[in-house]
């Protein structure tokens, strides 16, 4: 202490002090968030660049929040430093200096531990919906014991450093350091900020490795400023027209021009004995196929799901198109390629689209989305509202009706049992139906109903997993007592993979959930092979429906006539990723492009050489999908002529 306060008295001593404290727990955050990583994930040789650039992105933020202690200093009246009142405050200050930045460091292990990445595009979500995410967090953690921790390390840490306080108050600021400091206060940080850019975390070839170098301010901070990419400014492009004749070679009849609805597929190209007249989509929160017996999971936490599947038409291969449930909604009711940044749920000028909501209401279905939290999470709501379907969520079921609820909504159970009720009150109108539910359970704080399953809750991930499972398993079976039942397609499908944690920026692996058509009194047992994207599962169902629009959507139907063409497309925001004959193909901002071959069975990437027809059919995709929603020609046919 004596030697540090020898070599620092000619320098102001509180900017130094609250410098250093900044820099000792960005550091000891990126130490911890690196060992709770593991070499495995991020090798040991990876380390030195992690913690270079890592101080890097530390100092830039630094300068930031050390502008205001300089502006301080540089005004604060010499007589009043060695004041008890101020020495006080500055105590007072200090402490809660320090404990929010103890906060700031828990509240990034916590986000590592949902998402393996600094704070990002989902993190600033959250400040919007902070009743949800404030009781997410309680429910989670013990946040009583948390902050008192917090509160008290941070006083033992200002007790120690009472005499560096004294010392630093005891000394007196001339006019020119005064200068100094506030000249400081405004060329460091304005040179640190043009200097630094989230883009140079990169560089090592490993996600983790990319992730542990950022600063999580810093990070959220680049978040908020690319909530949207536009594609055309920050990734690679061909001319529109080799765009819309490579798609038109893949089957794609949707372009920037307008389409107009085709005929209906012919009869007999399903595997179906005869169409369904109804379709329930079940949409399950956060489920990896991992996690499922007959995916090969060896856990036995979906026995209900496992006995279905048995009578179910099994699809082996299907990809999440990303990695939040706002990705999956998009995919699975417009059938269109993520597009960078924002999943179109979230954006504005996204109601009268081409949905399949849409088309089927044209078509004289009653349309529904049911959710079993607030819809007004993640704009789900004004999104399906504007997009012809009738919206049922927690709001609108009965008190009684709900035996368990959580910050993220009912228990699914309780979900299930009202979309039977409305489904019992609407059964007069005899319209055919078409409804997508949204599952909460399988969602940290994992807390369900007990004496369901054999795993207390809260069960974690895997009771969860097995609860939301045992619920599905109940509502199929109440469900076989109701008069629709064997007209009605049950489609059982994931919004995304439970965590999207890997080397590579896309891990092929983590983007792989369950698809299962079930519908014992049309369809005989099967499993198919071919590989999927959710974004084909809207032109599937208008297939197997037999009505008209699947020309609509970028996807295919399963069920098409001739050769599948098998692809799928996987994004996290900015890397834009298009798996065909085992490459992945990954668009990233800058224009760069990268490649990996992909083991068909383990669904590991190792970098290879860059396929240029791969490239242009995925530029091709992404392009164009990013183009039409912004020139408002993803719009309903309907709608195509209203301004966007």
């Amino acid at each position: 202490m004596k030697r540090i306060l020898h070599l620092s008295k000619k320098l102001p001593q509180i900017p130094l002090l609250v410098g250093l404290i900044l820099l000792g727990i960005y550091t000891a955050t990126r130490v911890g968030l690196a060992l709770y990583t593991g070499t495995d994930s991020a090798p040991l040789r990876l380390w030195p660049g992690i913690f270079a650039k890592g101080l890097w992105f530390d100092l830039a933020v630094a300068s930031v929040l050390l502008a205001p202690v300089f502006l301080y200093e540089a005004m604060l009246p010499n007589r009043w430093r060695a004041s008890r009142l101020h020495r006080a405050l500055r105590l007072f200050w200090l402490w809660l200096s320090v404990s929010l930045l103890l906060f700031g460091a828990v509240s990034e292990f916590t986000f590592w531990l949902e998402f393996s990445t600094r704070f990002n595009f989902i993190a600033v979500d959250y400040l919007i919906y902070t009743q949800e995410v404030i009781g997410n967090i309680r429910q989670s953690y013990p946040v009583g014991w948390i902050f008192a921790a917090i509160g008290l390390v941070a006083a033992v840490f200002v007790w120690a450093m009472q005499k560096w306080v004294r010392h630093a108050d005891s000394a007196t600021l001339s006019r020119s350091q005064r200068f100094g400091l506030a000249f400081a206060a405004i060329l460091v940080p304005t040179l640190a900020m043009l200097s630094a850019n989230i883009d140079q975390m990169e560089g090592q070839g490993n996600s983790f490795a990319t992730e542990l170098s950022g600063n999580g301010l810093f990070t959220f901070a680049a978040a908020m400023r690319r909530n949207e990419l536009d594609y055309d400014k920050f990734y690679r492009t061909i001319p529109q027209d080799l765009a819309d004749a490579t798609l038109s070679k893949l089957g794609v009849e949707r372009t920037l021009k307008s389409v107009a609805l085709s005929a209906a597929p012919t009869p007999g190209a399903t595997p179906f004995s005869r169409p369904p007249r109804n379709v329930i989509l079940i949409t399950v929160e956060s489920l990896s196929a991992e996690y499922v017996g007959a995916y090969g999971a060896t856990t036995g936490l979906t026995p209900n799901l496992d006995a279905i599947i048995k009578d179910s038409l099994k699809f082996e291969r299907l990809f999440a198109t990303g990695t939040r449930t706002v990705r999956g909604l998009e995919a699975l009711s417009l059938g269109t390629p993520p597009i960078p940044g924002q999943a179109i749920v979230h954006r504005p000028n996204n109601e009268h689209l081409a949905t399949i909501g849409d088309l089927l209401k044209q078509q004289g279905f009653s349309t529904f989305f049911f959710y079993g939290g607030y819809g007004y999470f993640d704009n789900m709501n004004a999104y399906y509202r504007a997009n012809n379907y009738q919206v049922v969520d927690r709001t609108d079921f009965p008190k009684e009706s709900v035996m368990f609820e959580n910050v993220w909504g009912v228990a699914d159970e309780s979900l299930f049992d009202n979309v039977l009720r409305v489904f019992d009150a609407k059964a007069e109108t005899a319209k055919p139906f078409f409804a997508q539910i949204m599952t909460t359970s399988n969602h940290r704080p994992y807390t369900y109903p007990n004496g369901r399953i054999d795993i207390p809750s809260p069960g974690g991930r895997d009771g969860a997993v097995k609860y939301t499972d045992y619920a599905i398993g109940k509502f199929l079976r109440d469900a076989k007592s109701k008069p629709w039942f064997n007209d009605t397609l049950f489609v059982i499908v994931a919004d995304h993979c439970a965590s999207v944690a890997g080397k590579t920026y896309l891990p092929v692996e983590h983007y792989h959930i369950p698809l299962i058509f079930y519908a014992p009194a049309l369809l005989k047992p099967a499993s198919y092979a071919p590989i999927l994207s959710q974004i084909d599962i809207a032109p599937t169902l208008m297939d197997v429906l037999g009505m008209k629009g699947g020309n609509l959507f970028y996807g295919h139907s399963a069920f098409e006539n001739g050769p599948i063409n098998e692809r799928a497309f996987i994004s996290n925001y900015q890397e834009l990723g298009y798996l065909k004959n085992g490459i992945l193909t990954v668009l990233l901002p800058k224009q760069r492009v990268e490649s990996f071959r992909v083991d068909p069975k383990t669904y590991t990437s190792t970098p290879t050489t860059i396929d240029p027809q791969l490239l242009n059919e995925a530029i091709a995709y992404y392009q164009t999908a990013s183009r039409a929603f912004k020139s408002g020609a993803l719009r309903a046919p309907a709608s195509r002529d209203a301004p966007p």
